[in-house]
């Protein structure tokens, strides 16, 4: 089934992700795209519209990012957004120069006036709060085009050219700090573009098993599963196309959560998958034994983790496909031509060349983190799977600071099962988006009864975030945070501090390590 499409363009705002998901979660496709697409691939790729993204730059600069002024004359509807909106303005014959004084310069919440016979803004109040990030000023707007929002600083906070559906806004609809924002998204797909609401999960599972089952064909196919949503679902997928066709390898290297090595194997050992389990805590920890640099460790797990793949799947014999959990951040992420790369993805870690496969399945490319979890449900995944905590591939290797022991390990393991025990039972397992516990290789003086403790000082680490780039610091409410401590302090022998981190990030990473 072809789904309508919507192409944001991607001019390297720090929202372009956020984008793409407001326009998914309101039901239409959409694929983010570098801004130098071609002409002849926007027209194969036929979209109903197109959003041009914020971003850094000045558009009135050479050196900025601009588009062939041609894309204007494609009868396709445009939405800029911030530099998107300035863009446009530009490359059809306004006038944008950098804001001469304080007034013109708008960051934040900012109240702002809305003419509602505009269609962008139909159904909306007249005024509402708008999210502004931009120090540059549209002193022309082009011909053709009306003023359709203000607000007490900007004459010009939106602009629109209704009889060519092009429209531009200064401020970022997409975030929630902008009231109606999401109303304002829903005229643009549904009132301009004419969208039709065609996608949901339903319908991309049912697709995504038929494409797989024609590729496959009777070949084998071959899955690391690291038991992490994005492998979990895959492999549930995989198996819905072509059940027995399909062999998983779980390699549990002892760096796993409390119970979740039992746990993964739970869900999928009566699934019809050819499911593999490696115990391989032993030869792990004898590799990491006296290591304490991060970076090694990271390198010492993740080439052990192939060894153990490789060893494996020559058990096996001759593959026809290497599976992977790939989600789209990691395609924006690793990027593309000139964009920007944040960090590359390699979900495997290196391929083993005894693998003699004729492609790789990626069957969830094309979509976000929270949509992995909402086709995890469709699948029938269990609760524990589809909403598990992001797991770092070397696991508690990089949550134990300094020497890995198994003594640390399981010390680790008791506090961090606390810890999330307690925000699930307070109901902020959902709300808090990543959370965990990380053992210190610092020791302090503690009091037990009546008698000197010399223990281990844990850290505990909570944060928000709606994409996993930046984050904020989780305010867990404090006599949550006091049960936790109480718990473990009493419950875990080898504790006798707790810590909480409050740094956001950046200038912190999530992980310590």
């Amino acid at each position: 089934m072809a789904h309508q499409l919507v192409l944001v363009l991607d001019f390297g705002g720090q929202y372009n992700q956020l984008i793409a998901r407001r326009v998914r979660d309101l039901g239409v496709y959409c694929e983010v795209h570098p801004y130098h697409i071609s002409l002849e691939k926007i027209k194969e790729l036929n979209p109903i519209g197109i959003i041009f993204t914020g971003g850094p730059n000045s558009v009135y600069l050479e050196s900025s990012p601009h588009v062939d002024p041609a894309i204007f004359e494609l009868g396709i509807p445009v939405l800029g957004i911030c530099y998107g909106c300035q863009l446009m303005a530009h490359t059809l014959g306004g006038k944008v120069t950098e804001a001469q004084d304080d007034s013109a310069r708008e960051y934040g919440k900012t109240l702002t006036y809305y003419d509602t016979s505009c269609a962008l803004f139909k159904g909306m109040p007249e005024q509402g709060i708008s999210w502004m990030s931009h120090g540059d000023y549209m002193a022309k707007v082009p011909e053709g085009f009306a003023l359709t929002a203000h607000s007490d600083a900007c004459p010009n906070v939106a602009i629109a050219d209704e009889k060519r559906r092009f429209y531009g806004v200064q401020y970022h609809p997409e975030v929630n700090h902008t009231e109606h924002g999401k109303t304002m998204l829903h005229n643009f797909l549904y009132e301009i573009c004419g969208a039709k609401g065609d996608w949901s999960m339903g319908d991309y599972a049912q697709t995504a098993v038929e494409e797989i089952r024609r590729k496959v064909g009777d070949g084998k196919v071959l899955l690391a599963l690291s038991g992490g949503v994005d492998s979990s679902v895959c492999a549930a997928l995989i198996a819905k196309a072509v059940g027995s066709q399909l062999t998983c390898i779980f390699v549990d290297h002892g760096l796993m959560r409390k119970n979740e090595g039992d746990e993964v194997e739970a869900a999928f050992k009566d699934s019809g998958i050819h499911f593999i389990r490696v115990n391989g805590e032993e030869r792990f920890l004898k590799r990491l034994a006296g290591v304490t640099d991060p970076e090694t460790k990271r390198k010492i797990i993740g080439e052990e983790f192939i060894r153990v793949f490789e060893e494996e799947g020559k058990k096996i014999g001759s593959v026809d496909y290497l599976a992977q959990g790939t989600i789209y951040p990691d395609v924006i992420e690793s990027g593309a031509g000139d964009a920007a790369v944040i960090k590359s993805h390699h979900n495997v870690g290196g391929l083993p060349d005894y693998v003699d496969f004729k492609e790789i399945i990626e069957p969830l490319r094309s979509l976000f983190k929270d949509e992995v979890r909402t086709l995890g449900q469709e699948l029938g995944l269990p609760d524990y799977l589809v909403w598990r905590q992001p797991f770092p591939g070397p696991g508690l290797g990089i949550r134990v600071i300094g020497e890995i022991t198994k003594e640390k390990l399981d010390i680790l393991r008791d506090a961090d099962y606390i810890f999330r025990e307690e925000l699930r039972l307070a109901g902020l397992d959902r709300d808090v988006h990543q959370y965990f516990a990380v053992l210190t290789n610092m020791r302090s003086v503690g009091v037990m009864g009546d008698g000197r403790t010399y223990d281990y000082t844990l850290a505990l680490r909570g944060v928000t975030t709606t994409d996993f780039m930046t984050a904020d610091w989780a305010r867990i409410p404090y006599e949550v945070l006091e049960k936790v401590s109480n718990r473990i302090v009493n419950e875990v022998q080898g504790i006798n501090r707790i810590v909480y981190d409050i740094t956001s990030k950046p200038p912190a990473t999530i992980e310590w390590e």
